[in-house]
């Protein structure tokens, strides 16, 4: 009782503006720093460059973000612009602004399916508030993090917070985790059906091609073992999850958390065998809020082109097709949000079709101001409400 007062004591007056000041300032320097970083785009009409591109490392093509890559030169066919100015050169009109209001709602899309899942998942324990405020704080911890990392443990914790037990939170975003890799692994196999696989990598990135298709079939490749892995834990071998958590907490500095984790370990066991039982149509909703928060995510940038360029069905497939490459190499970043590898994965993998660099850098940074900022504003604002509260 006396810690719980000593909480709610550090929670009270000014000092729940603290992380808000924090996270706005850390959502602002983001926003700042990505608007203002300089590259080089490629001039357009009958206007003079200030620079001419030389092939530094010797890849075979112009590497817009490498300095080194351009000189100074007096005809030169490059020039050198913020990304804000870059994003004030896009021809605004109705049809965008149409186009970027569904690309808000597809984020809306996302979020409800988010929401959707996590409530079935908890047998509507939570309630669509709380919902809310648990996707919100989980996008924006995810936001803050390299995508390697994710907002997994903030999750296990803002549910946990949310009255659901430690061992029935962490089952919930082990599953979370297994639908996700489940909509990868089925959806892959089902688009190259329809598209030519060598044509998801644009004429650009050729020199590239090799390494990036190694790479996305690794991708795959782990996801699809991880997948099996969280099955046979949550399914079939609930036990396993829970000799690993007491066997991490051999570590000498962990030994501490041994009895804790057993508990997690055994309140897992529990909630495996309950989901275990449940009937078929349970998980096919569960999948099915799956693919439609999915879908959402990857539908953005299919409006965010659309509000600029003329797209037939077979480019939003291939656009569509792309998005899966760009989420392997979204996921391997050290940086917080895949921040910079985000912008150059877009670039280099949509490159082709958009009739300039300036216009696929200029799209590439309206959808992070779409997709990216609005959490990390969202979450500052919310988190510290949701702290109090809980």
């Amino acid at each position: 009782m006396k810690t719980e007062k000593n909480v709610l004591q550090n929670l009270r007056g000014n000092r729940i503006w603290i992380p808000v000041l924090i996270g706005l300032s850390i959502s602002i320097w983001l926003l700042v720093r990505s608007l203002s970083e300089t590259r080089f785009v490629e001039i357009v009409n009958q206007e003079v460059g200030t620079h001419s591109w030389v092939d530094y490392n010797s890849n075979g093509e112009i590497d817009f973000w490498l300095d080194k890559e351009f000189v100074i030169s007096e005809n030169g066919r490059y020039r050198e612009e913020t990304l804000s100015d870059i994003l004030k050169s896009i021809d605004w009109t109705f049809h965008s602004f149409f186009w970027l209001l569904a690309a808000f709602i597809m984020m809306g899309v996302r979020d409800f399916g988010y929401m959707l899942r996590i409530r079935t998942l908890t047998d509507k324990q939570l309630s669509w508030k709380q919902s809310f405020y648990v996707i919100m704080i989980w996008e924006f911890a995810s936001a803050l993090t390299p995508g390697v990392v994710g907002g997994t443990a903030v999750a296990m914790f803002i549910l946990n917070k949310e009255k659901i037990s430690m061992g029935r939170s962490t089952a919930i975003v082990v599953i979370t985790a297994l639908m996700d890799n489940l909509f990868f692994i089925l959806i892959v196999p089902l688009l190259l059906l329809f598209i030519n696989y060598d044509a998801i990598f644009p004429d650009s990135a050729l020199s590239m091609k090799h390494s990036i298709n190694f790479f996305f079939w690794m991708g795959y490749s782990v996801m699809f073992a991880v997948c099996v892995l969280l099955f046979l834990s949550i399914f079939l071998f609930p036990s396993l999850i829970k000799s690993i958590l007491v066997g991490i907490c051999k570590i000498p500095f962990l030994k501490k958390f041994k009895e804790k984790a057993n508990e997690t370990g055994e309140e897992i066991k529990v909630t495996s065998r309950q989901f275990s039982s449940r009937p078929f149509s349970f998980w096919l909703s569960v999948f099915a809020s799956t693919v439609l928060s999915w879908t959402g995510r990857y539908l953005v940038i299919n409006m965010i082109m659309m509000a600029f360029l003329q797209l037939n069905f077979l480019e939003h497939l291939m656009i569509f097709a792309k998005q899966f490459i760009m989420w392997v190499m979204m996921l391997v970043s050290p940086t917080p949000g895949a921040s910079g590898v985000a912008e150059w994965a877009f670039s280099s993998l949509l490159s082709d079709l958009a009739p300039s660099a300036l216009v696929i850098v200029s799209l590439g940074i309206v959808w992070r101001l779409v997709s990216y900022f609005p959490y990390l504003f969202i979450g500052a604002f919310l988190l510290p409400r949701w702290l109090k509260k809980r």
